[in-house]
């Protein structure tokens, strides 16, 4: 019963609340810093749980008004306020259901992503840089912060790659289901006959890992300093700012030259390395899981061809959910929420057929 499952929530609620400020906990920066994510998250839930006992309350008041009132406009009040308080119950109840879905504790975290050309030559790089500018413009629109962390530009404009930060509320939650190969498809800059082409990008999304989630040994990392490369004005190119990193056990290479400081290059390098080494352990789990939950979108396949942008017919096409939607210029210049709300509604419908099927 939805009741009894709140009250276990406000149980929790009120254990967290007494956590937090308990000085062994503060001193626990790990657990310290789990603990206020979850008490957000259930502070929510605490107002949902309030605003549904309310609407309880004036439903059994007018019940109980309609069994006992004779005067007919009295009645009618009455039976107007138990159809209003019927309706809302219904939609505060679904409401509840989809946030009881335990939240994958990754999804408050920052996030790397990278952008790499692929198929298509030139256009692809095009492409990758355009994609850039979608997401940049979409993170803009909610308040996050982006910041460059390495890129190698295109020959004819775009990137070949770019790596870059992102920071903000409930990141990874959002942007997750972006990772996979995006499709385009139109007539490139190049193309003389007027011929449409087939370009793609790969888009990686990985959890900005804190220090405590990888523990880094680095006697396992080769650091390499180098002079950067690219425009950057004459003391960028002369100074052995730009860092690489060799990390041994994976062969993993991670590469900043942004900043014109080393010490700023090697903190956001290391940033990087931790992110891609949580995300493989990250992809293990995930894949643990989808073998219980076969329906469920994996944010984990990145050779998977999650969505394609279409010039010619103005169509955005996500081929998971099967969603098309005819608004490509605005989707391209930023607006992708409402490809993003689909993505998560899908998710949650099958998150939550997958806990009632275990109750």
């Amino acid at each position: 019963m939805l009741q009894d499952k709140l009250q276990i929530v406000k149980q929790r609620f009120d254990e967290v609340a007494d956590l937090i400020i308990q000085p062994d906990i503060i001193a626990d920066q790990k657990r310290y810093v789990a603990l206020n994510r979850e008490y957000k998250d259930l502070s929510a839930l605490m107002e949902k749980r309030m605003e549904y006992h309310n609407l309880l309350d004036n439903k059994s008041e007018a019940q109980a008004l309609i069994a006992e009132e004779k005067d007919a406009e009295m009645l009618a009040m009455a039976k107007e306020e138990l159809d209003d308080a019927t309706k809302k119950l219904d939609i505060i109840e679904d409401e509840i259901r989809f946030m009881l879905i335990p939240k994958d504790p990754e999804d408050a975290k920052n996030v790397m992503m990278e952008l790499r050309a692929g198929t298509g030559g030139d256009e692809a790089s095009i492409f990758a840089g355009d994609l850039y500018r979608m997401y940049t413009k979409y993170c803009e629109s909610k308040g996050w912060k982006v910041g460059v962390v390495d890129m190698s530009e295109g020959t004819s404009g775009g990137f070949k790659e770019i790596i870059f930060e992102v920071s903000g509320e409930n990141v990874y939650g959002t942007l997750k289901f972006e990772s996979g190969v995006h499709r385009v498809q139109r007539v490139p800059q190049t193309e003389t006959q007027g011929r449409v082409h087939t370009s793609a990008a790969t888009v990686m999304v990985l959890p900005e890992a804190e220090e405590f989630d990888i523990d880094l040994d680095m006697s396992e990392i080769r650091i390499e300093r180098t002079t950067s490369t690219g425009p950057g004005g004459q003391s960028v190119n002369t100074t052995y700012s730009a860092i690489k990193l060799h990390h041994e056990p994976t062969g993993m290479i991670v590469s900043c030259q942004d900043q014109k400081s080393s010490h700023k290059n090697l903190e956001k390098a290391l940033k990087v390395l931790r992110s891609r080494l949580y995300d493989m352990e990250l992809a293990k789990k995930q894949a643990a899981d989808s073998e219980k939950r076969k329906s469920m979108v994996s944010s984990g396949d990145r050779s998977a061809k999650i969505r394609t942008y279409n010039y010619p017919q103005g169509r955005v096409t996500d081929h998971r959910i099967g969603l098309t939607l005819y608004d490509l210029q605005n989707i391209i210049n930023g607006d992708i929420q409402k490809l993003i709300d689909e993505m998560q509604l899908h998710q949650n419908t099958e998150k939550l057929k997958f806990s009632d099927e275990l109750l």
